[in-house]
């Protein structure tokens, strides 16, 4: 099914000028993700702290995109300059469900109305990235199937923040919006299981 990340191949083109630019500066691959795993931590500080500054919320849109930006900019660093290795493999997955969850966790305080669809996104988030490892377990492949896999998650939290930056009553439609990404999330759940079945069996 569709999903953001299937546009990834031309986003890591653009992204080609700055990753030599930090081979050159000696940046590695573990540095950047370390990189990404701060900056997630203060984009979900600063989310939680946005009701008293709303342009904080801006923090979701903005600190999202440079988030994405580094996390093709490890792999890349990785994969182009031999850089691969157990321990950042261990950080890059380990990380992208620590910086999730701290993200994430601020939606329980502007949802509270959703508070148990919430919850269960957050469950669900973390299990759609176990069911793309269990893929590279059993299929020597990581799976990265959407709908809804994590950069279409951070593009709906992303544009989710923008709105709330607006003033928009989105908190209005928060069953729906989370109904929806949790549906997506279980598809996508389903369909890299399946896949990876497919590429062991």
């Amino acid at each position: 099914m569709v999903s953001i990340y299937d546009i990834k191949p031309k986003f890591q083109q653009l992204l080609l000028p700055i990753l030599h630019w930090l081979h050159r500066s000696n940046i590695t691959a573990n540095q950047i993700t370390l990189v990404a795993i701060v900056l997630s931590v203060v984009i979900g500080v600063a989310f939680w702290y946005a009701e008293s500054y709303s342009w904080l919320f801006l923090a979701l849109p903005v600190g999202l995109f440079f988030r994405m930006a580094l996390n093709a900019l490890d792999g890349m660093m990785a994969r182009t300059y031999n850089q691969q290795s157990t321990l950042g493999e261990v950080l890059n997955e380990v990380g992208d469900i620590i910086s999730d969850w701290v993200i994430f966790f601020p939606l329980l305080k502007f949802f509270p109305e959703q508070l148990y669809l919430v919850v269960v996104f957050l469950c669900l988030s973390i299990l759609s990235e176990f069911a793309g490892l269990l893929g590279k377990v059993i299929a020597y492949e990581r799976r990265y199937d959407g709908p809804m896999g994590k950069s279409d998650r951070a593009f709906v939290i992303g544009a989710c923040g923008l709105a709330l930056f607006l003033g928009w009553p989105i908190a209005t439609y928060g069953v729906w919006i989370f109904l929806i990404i949790n549906i997506l999330l279980i598809i996508s759940i389903f369909f890299r299981l399946k896949r990876a079945l497919a590429k062991a069996g």
